[in-house]
């Protein structure tokens, strides 16, 4: 039986994990925490979404950026102290809105496939992780935004992503909690969430149960191909070096993907794209009856919200360009606050957790999945935004490259 490491356990690194085993291959996860799913997907937007498919690597997000720069509460913030890295990524970004449609388009074709295999995977390893399928409402209060969410919808209705344009009067009957004043809005039925680490916290124990091996608080140090093996040495939590090898090893490490994938000759791009969350925690009957059922996407303010549970409501969003900084700022915390006193009032806000993590996002919003330059190294990383919603159908592409490369 071939023997494949995986270096990562996200919601990437786990479900390429349950893929693999499914495929009849031994696999060990490494990961330098001491549970799974405890940096990005721990606690994001909770969206699965086709409809939020659109890729932020365009003029118009560029110039909104660029309006934005000296607002401390602003949906998009660069932090401008220089950085090779980061002014390198941003001109790549740059570059790649020539792109824009084509990977918008793509993007949203991933997310539909990975619908189908993220109910496939859940219902196969009996986890339960808070779904609702209920649909995602987009909202709008400016006919700017409404106007460019017309022709964001024609890009996704190209690869086959459901919409349907509401009235103002559709939205309250849609969500009747909802108070602020909208001007029309888009309902995708077929989208739907839940708690991302649930998922693959539970999804982790189901690979556990099948045999998979996962090392935690081991910190892989070096990849190499010693002849037909991929040998890596790894320092575990004793600080202990020792080395294993491998058929083949997957890299989905999330940021740390980047500074691995230089090691071995690959360069992938990736920067850290810090988003925020706030998850309200509806301590009383009212707050639960008027918290909002559906989940939303507020396109102006750049917020999703996912409802978690009955007594759980998650407000996340934001994204800056700060570096491998995981500080929980006040002031990008405060505006996930304010929008969910504005829009609705009734729902107690004082108990709240709040999170910040870092997507690893390439400058094209495109995730790198297959091989290599060493022909045992593989890829699975770099999906930005949409990390959750494209991992299922990330891992049985994975799986399947792996498959015929490697057998």
């Amino acid at each position: 039986m071939k023997h494949i490491a995986i270096v990562g356990a996200g919601v990437t690194g786990v479900t390429t994990a349950f893929v693999l085993s499914r495929l009849g291959y031994q696999v060990t996860v490494f990961d330098k925490n001491r549970y799974p799913a405890m940096e990005t997907s721990f606690a994001n937007g909770g969206q699965l979404s086709a409809s939020n498919a659109e890729v932020w690597s365009s003029v118009r997000t560029i110039l909104r950026g660029l309006r934005w720069i000296f607002r401390k509460d602003a949906p998009f913030l660069v932090n401008l102290w220089p950085s090779w890295h980061k002014y390198s990524w941003l001109a790549e970004f740059l570059g790649s809105s020539r792109n824009y449609e084509e990977n918008t388009i793509q993007t949203a074709e991933l997310a539909i496939r990975s619908r189908e295999y993220t109910f496939k995977f859940a219902a196969e390893a009996g986890i339960e992780f808070d779904c609702s399928s209920s649909g995602i409402l987009h909202f709008y209060q400016s006919r700017s935004e409404l106007e460019h969410a017309k022709k964001v919808s024609k890009l996704l209705a190209m690869a086959g992503v459901e919409r349907q344009l509401l009235t103002p009067s559709e939205i309250y009957e849609l969500e009747p909690n909802l108070k602020s004043k909208v001007i029309g809005g888009y309902y995708t039925p077929d989208d739907f969430t839940g708690d991302a680490h649930k998922f693959s916290t539970s999804l982790a124990n189901t690979c556990i149960q099948k045999g998979v091996n996962f090392k935690m608080q081991s910190y892989v140090s070096d990849i190499n191909q010693d002849g037909p093996k991929i040998d890596l040495n790894i320092i575990d939590m004793e600080e202990v070096n020792h080395r294993e090898e491998f058929d083949a090893v997957v890299v989905a490490a999330g940021i740390e993907s980047r500074a691995i994938a230089q090691a071995l000759g690959d360069r992938i791009n990736i920067y850290p794209v810090k988003g925020y969350s706030i998850t309200l925690h509806l301590m009383d009957s009212i707050s639960q009856s008027k918290a909002p059922r559906m989940s939303l996407l507020d396109d102006e303010a750049k917020i999703v919200t996912s409802r978690l549970g009955a007594d759980r409501f998650r407000i996340a969003g934001t994204a800056e360009i700060n570096g491998n900084n995981l500080d929980i700022r006040a002031d990008r915390i405060k505006p996930l606050l304010q929008w969910a006193e504005t829009n609705f009032p009734d729902v107690r806000t004082e108990f709240f957790t709040p999170w910040a993590g870092l997507r690893p996002m390439t400058p094209s919003m495109m995730p790198r999945i297959g091989p290599g330059r060493n022909s045992r190294v593989f890829y699975n990383t770099g999906h930005g935004h949409l990390g959750w919603t494209l991992s299922c159908i990330s891992a049985q592409i994975i799986g399947d490259i792996i498959h015929l490369h490697i057998d």
